[in-house]
């Protein structure tokens, strides 16, 4: 079943591709709050978004192909490159999919998951960032959880998988199926973090201990948690005179360990940012570890059972990074939702240099949301440190760092020194998708670099502005890039159009895969 789909996909993406539709409407500018805060959850939709930005938002209905196709396809279709992390459940749904009651949870410790975040130095102080989800984790069952788990493999189960990776399977579903605690209010011990590491070592870099070794604060957050349990808000720090270096005062970026109070689950370093320096914003998935979200088997395989691997000597890159420039920041931005990213920070921190964290909030949970997110992650970091630096790293599979990422340079003048793009279509045959370089265009061709291996990265002078590697060939058209076929560039390097009545075929297909995973739970 899963060869006839793979052959019946690429049949239906041909020729689709070979007819003529509408040139997809540009996405108007988003103007942000300095400190946004968490949004109310998007209406519930049947709009589906191409994840290439080949097909516009159509209403689907109609599910006469996927018949055709077999009827185990998960959602993560839905948005063209395969987005394994859609449509998990939460709050009463966790507990419907697990057979699990309310009452249940009464007697279970509450837990708090703290994402590694940062601080900004304003005319009152430091102002921290604090960012989470508060749960508790509910009583399923070993076979309900296998059954759970299942819904996110492709031609295997747990009970085929080897032992290590059967666990891993489980453990990441159990993750997945929390329940997340809403007005809940939380408090946090802050304190000054010992080093974890010289620059250049795995978790290691990234900043300093503040000088104050006595420095210790207490603080409630002044706001309690969403319905889906989150919390994100940034929170004066008191009477840090002497305790830590103020930020216009100092270059180094600093480290803070936060405890949430009442749990052993919720502990994360956070990282205090002077006014100005480097910071530099990378994706996970397919630039610093192996995902292949290309590749909806070996991808799930990658981000469910087997352990994470770094993609090639990226770290040695990372690492290089970090000794030369020491009082440079790293901010890990991934869109996977808040649930699963454990596993990430533990594989960057065991991997790559000490820094902060973004995952996708909860309440971003359509596809619609999902293609937002890194956005609104990207303009809040921007917004919150007008006079840093920011180099942008990650990879071509990803349709809104094409946009996002050079929007980020116009939107704010100045800020992004340089952008580097792994080219996956390029390196990695598995990458049958095209992607749109369209963004590019304006911007100056000696501020970015589409990339092919880690070592392209090397002998760079990044922090003056060299982004290019004179060796590696650019040759950037602007429009769609790596289209199958054959198909797509005419003369003026534009995608062939596409008939309307096509447009509606596909959308209608992927408008009807994207319930099958909700039903499996």
């Amino acid at each position: 079943m899963a060869t006839f789909t793979s052959i019946a996909l690429l049949t239906i993406l041909r020729t689709i591709l070979a007819s003529p539709t509408p040139t997809p409407t540009p996405r108007a500018d988003v103007v942000v709050d300095q400190v946004p805060i968490i949004t109310a959850s998007p209406p519930p939709t049947r709009t589906f978004i191409h994840r290439r930005n080949i097909l516009s938002n159509i209403e689907s209905g109609v599910g006469g192909i996927l018949s055709s196709l077999g009827s185990d396809i998960p959602s993560f279709v839905a948005s063209g490159v395969p987005n394994f992390f859609q449509d998990f459940p939460t709050g009463d749904a966790v507990l419907s999919s697990a057979g699990v009651q309310s009452t249940d949870l009464d007697a279970k410790p509450t837990e708090v998951l703290n994402v590694p975040s940062y601080a900004n130095w304003t005319d009152s102080g430091w102002s921290l960032r604090f960012r989470g989800n508060v749960y508790k984790t509910p009583d399923i069952s070993n076979s309900t959880i296998n059954r759970l788990a299942n819904v996110f493999l492709i031609d295997t189960s747990v009970e085929e998988l080897p032992p290590s990776q059967s666990a891993q399977a489980v453990n990441l579903t159990r993750e997945i199926f929390v329940a997340q605690q809403d007005a809940k209010n939380i408090t946090f011990d802050i304190q000054p973090a010992p080093s974890a590491g010289a620059d250049g070592e795995p978790g290691g870099g990234g900043g300093i201990t503040p000088p104050g070794g006595n420095f210790s604060q207490i603080i409630t957050l002044p706001f309690v948690t969403t319905a889906q349990g989150d919390f994100d808000t940034f929170v004066q720090l008191q009477n840090t005179s002497g305790a830590l270096y103020a930020g216009n005062e100092t270059e180094s970026p600093q480290r803070i360990n936060v405890f949430a109070q009442g749990t052993d689950t919720g502990n994360a370093t956070s990282y205090l940012l002077p006014t100005q320096g480097l910071t530099f914003i990378s994706d996970i998935d397919d630039i610093l570890r192996v995902t292949k979200i290309y590749e909806p088997k070996e991808g799930l395989l990658n981000s469910f059972a087997r352990p994470f691997t770094p993609w090639m000597n990226m770290p040695d890159i990372y690492a290089n990074w970090s000794r030369s420039l020491p009082n440079a920041s790293f901010h890990y931005l991934t869109t996977t939702p808040e649930q699963v990213t454990r596993n990430y920070m533990d594989f960057i921190y065991k991997t790559y240099p000490g820094g902060s964290f973004d995952t996708r909030p909860l309440n971003f949970s359509d596809v619609r949301a999902t293609l937002s997110i890194r956005e609104y992650l990207l303009d809040k970091i921007f917004q919150t440190f007008p006079q840093r630096k920011f180099i942008l790293v990650a990879d071509t599979s990803n349709s809104d760092v094409m946009t996002d990422y050079p929007l980020m340079a116009t939107r704010y003048p100045g800020q992004v020194t340089c952008i580097f793009l792994r080219n996956t279509s390029a390196t990695d045959s598995g990458d049958k998708f095209p992607y749109n370089t369209d963004g590019f265009k304006g911007l100056n061709q000696n501020s970015y670099m589409f990339f092919n291996v880690p070592d392209d990265l090397t002998n760079l002078d990044i922090a003056n502005g060299q982004c290019l590697n004179s060796t590696v060939k650019q040759d950037v058209s602007f429009g769609y890039q790596g289209l199958p076929f054959g198909l797509g560039k005419g003369a003026a390097g534009k995608l062939r159009p596409l008939k309307g009545y096509w447009t509606l075929l596909i959308s209608t297909f992927v408008g009807t895969v994207g319930s099958i995973l909700l039903s499996s739970f």
